[in-house]
């Protein structure tokens, strides 16, 4: 068998992947192998600049190491490589190449081990854990690997759920549905003087809202029950302030965060100790991002809330969000009728503070196909995160998730 020669005089990242074909011969394939490895390598690298502080000079060192060991490596490996055509995977010319390395089954499973790795080590290390539990597609990823993670065991820690009672109906049915499903433990945590005080998301403003009913109520949860550990799904790709997170995030007296008291996680070397009246916030899905969660449930096939698949909903407008009138105490305006409309969520909350977005994505493949085309993030629909720039970080600051 006679190969093809393969052209080592440029920079392996200058190449357009976008115009390969799976009809390419086996040199551009394995040249968009060795491609693909040098991306994966720099988009880690960064990463791990960005997080741990480690300089860019350091980062272009290791980038320019990695290039021409890559270049000594790709025609040795090139003459094994080539005598197995069934070893190289045909690429999809729409696929981007961002796309290809970060969803690609070997790195959700990457991804998934790493998390599992996160849920043993929450589950040994503090005396009493807890998953909360919103619902959304985060948590429904979260306690499909905590059910990994421990199985064929239960889960050794209970959910809990913060019920501002402004949630979606469907919400909520789910949420039962599941705890009866799979038989784990579930609290569910109201501020209930909030609710006797009548604050609802129309009597004061969303970020004052959230911190009575969301942020009052996660705090008196975890000291009603002594938790010194909080598991959630939040990811660094959602939101600015999310991306300074650790994965183990430790929160000061009074469950407060301090972006300058985190503690480095180099070589994924967590530090679990607590002094006294600290407690831990744990992210196991934050170096995920929400391609990679829809790809992951699309692979694992999990069950997710009906409300983030298209379907004739009753909406009205507010400025250029639709949101759905979900009950009576929805207050309209005088003549104003809601209108159907065909949509779907890309994020759940309470409902008059979450937006939907007009869709026809009435499968998980179709979910999937439309968020990879999709370059806004999906907390531009939440209502909550929208008053100041640094709405966020305040909220976390005061004990927000």
């Amino acid at each position: 068998m006679k190969l093809s020669p393969i052209n080592l005089s440029g920079e392996m990242h200058g190449m357009n992947v976008m115009d390969r074909s799976p009809s390419s011969s086996y040199s551009a394939d394995i040249r968009g192998f060795f491609d693909e490895i040098h991306f994966d390598f720099h988009y880690r690298l960064r990463k791990c600049a960005l997080r741990h502080t480690i300089g860019f000079t350091a980062l272009a060192v290791a980038k320019y190491s990695i290039r021409h060991c890559l270049k000594w490596l790709e025609p040795r490996l090139f003459r094994k490589l080539a005598r197995f055509p069934s070893t190289i995977l045909p690429r999809n010319p729409s696929e981007t190449r961002i796309e290809r390395v970060i969803s690609t089954p070997s790195v959700l499973r990457a991804l998934e081990n790493e998390s599992i790795e996160i849920f043993r080590e929450t589950a040994a290390a503090f005396r009493k854990p807890v998953m909360l539990y919103s619902i959304g597609k985060d948590s429904s990823v979260l306690l499909h690997l905590a059910r990994k993670a421990f199985s064929p065991g239960p889960i050794p820690f209970p959910l809990m759920h913060i019920d501002t009672t402004w949630k979606f109906k469907e919400m909520i049915s789910f949420r039962d549905e599941t705890a009866e499903e799979v038989g784990f433990e579930l609290l569910v945590q109201t501020n209930h003087q909030g609710v006797a005080d009548g604050v609802t998301p129309f009597s004061m403003g969303a970020s004052e809202y959230t911190r009575i009913m969301k942020t009052i109520a996660l705090r008196e949860g975890l000291d009603k029950y002594e938790f010194d550990a909080a598991i959630g799904g939040s990811r660094r790709d959602e939101e600015r302030s999310r991306a300074k997170e650790r994965i183990f995030s430790v929160r000061e007296p009074g469950h407060r965060w301090d972006p300058r008291s985190q503690r480095p996680e180099l070589w994924r070397t967590y530090n679990p100790k607590l002094a006294p009246d600290q407690t831990m916030r744990v992210f196991p899905i934050s170096d995920w991002t929400e391609l990679d969660v829809w790809n992951y449930i699309l692979q694992e096939n999990i069950k997710v809330s009906p409300l983030y698949f298209a379907k004739e909903r009753p909406v009205v407008w507010r400025g250029d969000q639709m949101i759905m009138v979900d009950d009576e105490r929805y207050p309209l305006k005088d003549g104003e009728q809601p209108e159907m409309r065909r949509i779907r969520f890309r994020t759940l909350g309470c409902y008059p503070l979450t937006a939907g977005v007009e869709s026809d994505a009435t499968t998980m493949a179709e979910v999937v196909k439309e968020v990879t085309e999709l370059k806004l993030s999906e907390r531009a629909t939440r209502l909550i995160d929208g008053e100041k720039e640094d709405s966020m970080e305040k909220k976390k600051t005061e004990g927000y998730f």
